[in-house]
């Protein structure tokens, strides 16, 4: 019998896209414990584009991965869209992660013999998706990362930029609510790194997706609205990006806040938890 979804109280009606109270993750017990997260709270608005900063062993990679249902947190409370998050079971916690999520991460993570065309289509693939919705969603993914034109390259006919635009394009082909990216411009040159910090920012300023990126490149995180710091498992500061940079192409708009066409929609916390059980 699944376990049903608990959705959030009245009072939390108006709560954010993400909300955490009181995470904590602890791995190990007794004298070997390493206390990763402790009590952290943290809100994340629709259509935000955050950075999560901090140095090696801050927390924030676990934080990540406990945002993205990679991982679940020892104690506290993970809310989604009014559904405990926490509270879901490891099949539910792989559904929502499937219909929600997007991942990008520093190695690409792209099968070798693959063409990017295909690539990007396997995670319609894990959705029973017909062959000709995954061939038409893909070539619209790579079209948006401009890559439109290099559909049948493997990963090794492609630079280091086009292949994180590949695996970007895989992120999106799905329509997530959220793209978590961890250290993706780590293993590229400045100019790529730029390349794809440009990419982000629009994904989310045209398309409304929200953007959490784990990074150490204080360059990078300048893209950003928000910025996030994590010291010894804890949020050590969290405030608004005063002048955040803004792509060459954009310069001359001069309009600035969230997104301007509404970014893709996640349902009311009874649908979602309908969904999940």
């Amino acid at each position: 019998m699944s376990k049903a979804a608990h959705t959030a109280p009245a009072d939390m009606a108006a709560a954010p896209l993400i909300r955490l109270r009181g995470v904590a993750k602890v791995y190990g017990e007794g004298a070997l414990a390493v206390h990763a997260l402790k009590s952290v709270d943290l809100d994340i608005a629709r259509g935000e584009f955050v950075a999560i900063m901090g140095p090696s062993g801050s927390g924030k990679s676990t934080a990540m991965n406990t945002l993205g249902c990679l991982d679940r947190p020892s104690s506290g409370q993970y809310w989604f869209q009014g559904v405990r998050v926490d509270a879901l079971t490891r099949d539910q916690r792989a559904l929502l992660r499937r219909r929600y999520f997007g991942f990008v991460f520093q190695g690409f993570n792209l099968l070798a013999r693959t063409s990017a065309q295909e690539n990007v289509e396997l995670p319609l693939l894990y959705r029973g998706e017909s062959a000709s919705a995954r061939k038409a969603a893909a070539a619209r993914a790579l079209d948006s990362v401009g890559l439109k034109g290099w559909e049948h390259h493997t990963p090794a006919e492609l630079s280091g930029g086009q292949q994180q635009r590949v695996a970007i394009a895989r992120a999106i082909v799905t329509q997530p609510a959220v793209l978590l990216a961890d250290e993706p411009t780590g293993n590229l040159d400045t100019h790529r790194s730029f390349e794809i910090m440009d990419l982000l920012w629009h994904l989310n300023h045209d398309q409304g997706i929200t953007v959490l990126m784990v990074t150490h490149e204080t360059e990078m995180a300048q893209y950003a609205r928000r910025i996030v710091r994590f010291v010894d498992g804890l949020v050590d500061s969290d405030a608004a990006n005063p002048e955040p940079v803004v792509p060459q192409d954009m310069q001359a708009d001069t309009r600035t806040g969230p997104a301007l066409e509404p970014g893709p929609e996640t349902p009311p916390a009874p649908v979602l938890a309908g969904e999940l059980r």
